[in-house]
């Protein structure tokens, strides 16, 4: 209870946090936000101080959570599917497929909703190829060299084509490390209803999960189809990857921190608690970097994809150096 308590203090915090704060050179802080709410202003500063907390704050602060979540929640399921604790969407490649589909999408001059789609395609092909592979060899190396083989060459294909493109590259170039910047409604909208989706199944699915963990021969033996549940949870661990890549770029290794932070935090591997926690602290986890990634420099802004790495590196080569890890 307590542990619970803390972690909502914690999330309370960033929520405000994410609202209010600026650079101390900005005028767009508490006291900015303060006069909105007091409605003590006239016209014209109403009206700029709604553009900036309405049009511009609010749509990127919703967009961080969301996409927190779903990297956070897909990368616990992906780990569970794989059986592995390296496991993560962007380790493994499904991050890099996402990207070069939405890319296909933006080369075709396609509407914002197909930059999802193109990702959801190209990811879900991406996955089950590796799905199908891993499953004849389940070896923690064989899993990560074809991750960052097939990485390596999306990445290789992607920047052809952002040489191709020219003049928006810089653009593109951004986005691929991990930006929020181009937050807008309908963008969250998009994301809003492909995260109901993901995450109302992975809560409900969340003991199912559980079996897994035991392996396929024991999750058949109480009942549970474990092979065509791997893929339905892979399915949707792909549509959440896809609609978060789309829109925000890669943001790395999210999935991998979070659900091993929280682990280790409740010293338990059991999804009934894993999964919630992975969805509403994933969320916060990125709101923070999102911020540090807003202010550190003020007013240069750094993509949101080099924080999450700051912090995943470091846990991703300790959990890769640990032995007998469980």
């Amino acid at each position: 209870m307590k542990k619970s308590l803390f972690l909502a203090l914690i999330s309370v915090v960033c929520m405000l946090l994410s609202l209010g704060i600026s650079s101390p050179q900005s005028n767009f802080g508490f006291q900015a936000l303060y006069r909105l709410i007091s409605l003590n202003n006239d016209l014209n500063d109403l009206d700029i101080l709604y553009q900036i907390f309405i049009e511009l704050k609010a749509p990127r602060i919703l967009l961080a959570f969301i996409v927190g979540a779903l990297l956070s929640s897909s990368g616990a399921v992906i780990q569970g599917c794989f059986l592995n604790p390296l496991a993560d969407p962007y380790i493994i490649g499904i991050a890099s497929a996402a990207t070069f589909g939405s890319l296909i999408a933006f080369m075709f001059n396609l509407s914002e909703i197909y930059f999802g789609l193109f990702a959801f395609l190209s990811c879900i092909l991406f996955t089950f190829f590796i799905f199908s592979i891993y499953k004849k060899n389940q070896n923690m190396a064989t899993l990560l060299i074809l991750g960052i083989a097939t990485s390596t060459l999306l990445a290789s294909i992607t920047s052809f084509f952002i040489y191709l493109i020219g003049e928006d590259s810089f653009k593109i170039s951004a986005w691929l490390m991990g930006y929020l910047g181009n937050a807008n409604w309908n963008i969250v909208i998009i994301v809003y209803i492909a995260s109901i989706i993901c995450i109302l199944y992975f809560y409900i699915k969340r003991y199912e999960l559980d079996l897994l963990l035991c392996g396929d021969e024991e999750a058949n033996s109480l009942g549970l189809n474990a092979s065509k549940s791997k893929k339905l949870f892979l399915i949707i661990s792909c549509i959440a990857v896809a609609f978060s890549v789309a829109f925000c770029g890669l943001i790395a290794f999210i999935g991998l921190i979070i659900p091993h932070t929280l682990r280790m935090y409740f010293k338990t591997s059991s999804n009934k608690i894993i999964i919630p926690y992975s969805i509403f602290i994933g969320g916060i986890f990125l709101l923070f970097c999102d911020n540090l990634a807003f202010n550190i420099l003020y007013p240069i802004e750094i993509p949101v994809g080099i924080i999450t790495s700051f912090f995943g590196v470091p846990l991703f080569i300790y959990l890769a150096l640990r032995k007998n890890y469980a």
